[in-house]
């Protein structure tokens, strides 16, 4: 079964209010933001990295980078680092590459959310492909995912 309609079950059965929305190709979260018409910080975007036994997903907006010693200090862990794609491509067979959505639950993977993302009311993110995405509530995902809220991402510009 297809990520997406993996998602969309697992929303409906937890009576989530989700868009579906059909974009242009975009690989990055900035290129979802421009195809979407929105700013980077309201897209949340998936980044995956490693320690020396696990794989572990971040979600942060798009217009953000990860402050990887940070986050290794807030979870406990030495020698993380961010993880190349061919290195975590088979931990996600059922979605395109680099386009997973932010939901490691579904995939028995620890998720780490950066603070930044409880600014907005409603986030978007890839939902398996780089042509479809969804938006929802912000504390629904929240509630659904439980992710570790850290203040862990550090702006990708001097203007956010």
């Amino acid at each position: 079964m297809s990520i997406l309609k993996r998602l969309k079950e697992y929303l409906d059965e937890n009576n989530i209010k989700y868009i579906l929305i059909a974009h242009f190709p975009s690989y990055t979260g900035q290129e979802l933001a421009e195809s979407v018409h929105i700013s980077g910080k309201e897209i949340a975007k998936t980044v995956i990295l490693k320690t020396q036994d696990q794989y572990v997903m971040a979600i942060l907006p798009a217009s953000r980078m990860v402050d990887v010693k940070y986050l290794e200090e807030c979870i406990g862990v030495h020698g993380l680092k961010l993880a190349e794609e061919n290195e975590f491509n088979n931990l996600f067979p059922d979605c395109e590459p680099g386009a997973m959505p932010p939901f490691g639950n579904l995939y028995e993977m620890p998720v780490y959310s950066a603070s930044a993302l409880s600014q907005d009311e409603e986030i978007i993110f890839n939902a398996g492909t780089h042509t479809d995405a969804i938006r929802m509530s912000y504390r629904d995902y929240v509630d659904l995912v439980k992710p570790t809220v850290f203040h862990f991402s550090e702006p990708l510009y001097t203007q956010e």
